[in-house]
């Protein structure tokens, strides 16, 4: 495969994850540019590797991880508490409680957010994150829980599982 192809194939599913990271659209974009530009200055290699999407992941959330501890300290995020749900076929309420999935996100430490994106938006198993990484898989399924116990702690949208959810099983 070759970088554009790569590039045609896998950028929507990069800019959802760091989307994600971020919680920013316009940070998504730089991230994902940013990712895509090293991903090409070292494409022959990562080309012959057997996965250069887990390659093109693991830069993009050292990327990640370096904007966050550089940023840490002049960014604050508020989450703005609302009792109000979505109503069936209410796209706008579902927009909310998207928006508020991402202020969660947000709110969790860098490792804990990755882990957290990997397995629920790349449905990645515990031994791929924690090769990604470079971390155990039993340190994943820790900060796996954690997260997922944070961001029910944070938002009470989230905590009531959806019926879609409920219909295919918990992970």
């Amino acid at each position: 495969m070759d970088f554009e192809d790569f590039v045609a194939a896998r950028s929507a599913a990069l800019f959802r994850a760091a989307f994600v990271l971020t919680g920013n659209r316009e940070a998504a974009e730089d991230l994902v540019q940013e990712t895509l530009e090293r991903a090409c200055r070292k494409w022959r290699v990562i080309a012959g590797k057997d996965a250069p999407e887990a390659y093109a992941r693991r830069i993009m959330v050292n990327l990640a991880n370096d904007r966050w501890r550089r940023f840490r300290c002049l960014v604050t995020t508020s989450q703005a508490e609302s009792g109000d749900k979505a109503a069936p076929g209410d796209e706008f309420g579902q927009v909310d409680t998207r928006d508020q999935l991402v202020r969660a996100l947000q709110q969790l430490p860098m490792r804990m957010r990755t882990v957290v994106v990997l397995r629920y938006f790349h449905d990645l198993s515990d031994t791929e994150i924690a090769a990604d990484l470079g971390i155990s898989p039993s340190t994943v399924r820790s900060q796996l829980a954690r997260g997922i116990e944070k961001l029910r702690d944070q938002s009470s949208v989230l905590s009531t599982p959806s019926p879609q959810r409920h219909r295919e099983g918990i992970r």
